[in-house]
């Protein structure tokens, strides 16, 4: 071969390399969003699979809670629905979050539920999976900053265009959650 024939080849091969490089990588980082998207659905069925558990052992020492429990009740069904969409998704799991910590606040009063060993397993595996869905949803927030880097950046932002790509929105929390708990107006 000559040496101008390998220099063509050098000049069409590496940014043709260089291309599917960066369009898997971009590939590679979008399926990483739909992993962690996926990660958080799974904590969030368990959520909802744990609910009817927790409801009826609270409802044996709650009955004036009454209408918190119907309300729990009632978004567990909403989030369970066939198919919801991603914004309801959003605000009926915030929703969700914010009765659960009625909830266990409620259950303050009551010390012979808070010792009773179902009920406390009940609250120790409802935190754990509360606290696997906030390190999902910070797993999902990493994914999408690198994401949208990478749409950002040259050059595969110039990739990404051509993939007519848009940039992902990273989960914020709601402004109720963002407010300091004042623990005195809980009881």
């Amino acid at each position: 071969m000559s040496i101008e024939l390998l220099i063509i080849i050098a000049l069409i091969g590496f940014p043709l390399l260089n291309f599917i490089f960066i369009y898997n990588s971009i590939i590679g980082k979008r399926n990483e969003i739909e992993n962690a998207t996926g990660g958080i659905d799974t904590y969030l069925k368990q959520r909802y699979d744990l609910i009817p558990n927790l409801v009826s052992a609270v409802k044996k020492y709650m009955e004036h809670e009454k209408t918190l429990l119907e309300n729990v009740t009632k978004l567990r069904t909403q989030a369970m629905s066939a198919n919801p969409k991603k914004d309801d998704i959003a605000a009926i799991n915030n929703e969700l979050s914010k009765m659960l910590g009625g909830i266990m606040v409620s259950v303050e009063n009551y010390p012979d539920l808070k010792s009773n060993t179902n009920f406390t397993n009940l609250q120790n595996t409802l935190k754990e999976v509360e606290e696997n869905i906030a390190a999902s949803r910070r797993y999902y927030n990493t994914a999408v900053t690198d994401f949208n880097n990478s749409l950002d950046m040259f050059p595969s932002n110039i990739i990404a265009a051509l993939m007519r790509m848009k940039r992902r929105a990273v989960f914020e929390a709601p402004e109720h959650e963002k407010k300091n708990v004042k623990i005195g107006e809980l009881f």
